[in-house]
């Protein structure tokens, strides 16, 4: 009985098995099954690829159609089914050469969604697709080769993963498959485009907010941010990833991974970092990841880039907590009942808040009226360990008229930028990741302190009520002060500067 066989990729997390598509013909009453656990998206394929196969100029057969979709204990979901579907119905049916697909083409996988005229459409998740199936090929000693739609061909060019052929239709795939056309391999495009985040010279005033940018930006360090209305808190997290410097291929390869997942991936951003602000009423499937099969979420859309989170008390208690696990680990693990996926969530973040429920405390205005009871309550509903994960927290005052007023502003983020790098360099050298990342068994050897500065953060520890967390996060803060100075240790004047960072909130509450 006729029988083709070709092969798709799936989703599954980061990962992208391999899925076999196999369809069958029989005589019989006309009907159409698909099989292999597929979710209402692929379902839908039997009326996309029966429209589009009609409208390309085929015959749809007539007769009893089964296409399964192995293994079958992987959710099959999205359009991307829809072409490989199309392809083994036509195989099966004699309209391709029959030896076609278990030739020379039996190293190809397809995948692509159709519109109803057989135009190709674009798919999620190319670029996961692509990397993931190339280092699968790589321990196999082969290479990977795909068809997809040309705008997917040419995200999956970016991730430099073995061979992706762009095509605009099925007529066009048909063709070339009946060696009467051609298809060509999509060229990754050097992309080169600036970030497009807003400029620090925008920024008047609030030095000592910019000295922390500065140096969250040089070490990865998260910041907590608090002040009245008004005071620049939303504009200098905006301003934080354009004094980042590029990512590295093995960063912007995981980023647009996670980003080309949910359809949110833009080759011309590629090597920038993302910034991603979702709203206070976020849910923690919003933010952390989940559903079924389960995706990626806000912590990990923000992989090597920024999470800002405005109006932090306003946060559901839960979601905050949520955090708690990826800020330590750098990845979240969600765990369905049917399904578990491992998400990248390196992530730096970036918080702000009032430092009162009306917002006015400590403004020159006098309008505050907040009892200490209700100013208690709402910085309560930022819990200790939430807190204690916070490497750097400042506050950022109320500008004066003055100050508004005048022209011109300060240094730029280019300016800015340069130092950062630097310094970014200098980490990577001497321990391989930046230091936020440190972790305890490390910091002894990569962040040595003189005697003085020792003896100050003993002192200091005690007066502050320093955790053990705290006091490893207020040495790699030191380092990366150190690393701007150029400084080969950690000086008394390093560690001073440090502490002041974890003062302003504990001081005010």
């Amino acid at each position: 009985m006729p029988l083709a066989r070709l092969w798709c990729r799936g989703v599954d997390g980061l990962r992208a098995p391999r899925v076999r598509v196999e369809a069958h013909l029989e005589p019989g009453i006309p009907l159409f099954t698909l099989v292999g656990l597929p979710d209402t998206e692929v379902k839908e394929a039997r009326d996309r690829v029966r429209a589009a196969i009609r409208n390309s100029g085929f015959e749809f057969p007539l007769g009893r159609i089964t296409v399964n979709l192995a293994p079958a204990d992987l959710p099959k979901e999205s359009g991307r089914y829809d072409l490989p579907i199309a392809l083994g119905i036509l195989a099966a049916s004699g309209q391709l050469p029959a030896q076609v697909l278990d030739g020379a083409f039996a190293a190809y996988e397809f995948a692509g969604e159709l519109s109803l005229s057989g135009d190709l459409q674009p798919i999620r998740g190319a670029f996961a697709m692509a990397l993931f199936s190339q280092q699968e090929a790589d321990t196999a000693g082969k290479s990977a080769r795909f068809v997809l739609p040309k705008e997917s061909a040419d995200e999956a060019a970016l991730a430099e993963a073995g061979e992706a052929l762009g095509a605009q239709s099925l007529l066009e795939i048909c063709a070339w498959l009946a060696g009467q056309g051609e298809l060509h391999p999509a060229q990754a495009k050097s992309v080169s485009a600036p970030p497009g985040f807003p400029d620090m010279a925008d920024i008047k005033g609030q030095s000592q907010a910019r000295r922390v940018l500065e140096i969250a930006a040089a070490g990865g360090h998260s910041l907590l941010m608090f002040g009245p209305p008004g005071s620049g808190k939303s504009m200098l997290a905006a301003r934080l990833p354009g004094l980042m410097p590029p990512l590295d291929d093995a960063a912007a390869r995981e980023s647009a991974a996670v980003l080309s997942l949910v359809g949110r991936f833009d080759p011309a951003q590629f090597r920038v970092r993302p910034y991603r602000a979702p709203h206070a009423t976020a849910s923690a499937v919003a933010l952390v990841g989940g559903g079924s099969p389960p995706r990626p979420g806000e912590i990990s859309l923000a992989t090597e880039g920024v999470l800002f989170l405005d109006e932090f008390p306003e946060f559901d208690r839960k979601v905050l907590e949520s955090l708690r696990e990826p800020l330590e680990r750098g990845q979240i693990h969600i765990a369905r009942a049917a399904r578990h996926a491992t998400f990248p969530a390196r992530f730096q973040l970036v918080a702000a808040m009032n430092p009162c429920p009306c917002g006015w405390q400590g403004h020159p205005n006098g309008r505050c009226h907040c009892s200490p009871d209700k100013i208690q309550r709402y910085r309560g509903r930022i819990s200790g360990p939430i807190l204690d994960r916070m490497d750097l927290l400042i506050e950022v005052p109320a500008l004066p008229a003055e100050t508004l007023a005048q022209t011109g502003g300060g240094e730029s983020s280019t300016q800015i930028r340069t130092r950062v790098t630097a310094a970014t360099a200098r980490q990577r050298a001497r321990q391989g990741v930046a230091n936020a990342r440190l972790g305890p068994e490390n910091i002894e050897r990569h962040a040595a302190m003189s005697a003085e500065a020792a003896n100050l953060l003993t002192h200091a520890a005690a007066r502050l009520d320093l955790t053990a967390r705290s006091w490893h996060r207020v040495i790699k803060v030191a380092r990366t002060i150190a690393d701007l100075a150029m400084s080969v240790g950690i000086e008394k004047n390093h560690l001073a500067e440090a502490l002041q960072y974890r003062r302003p909130f504990i001081e005010s509450t």
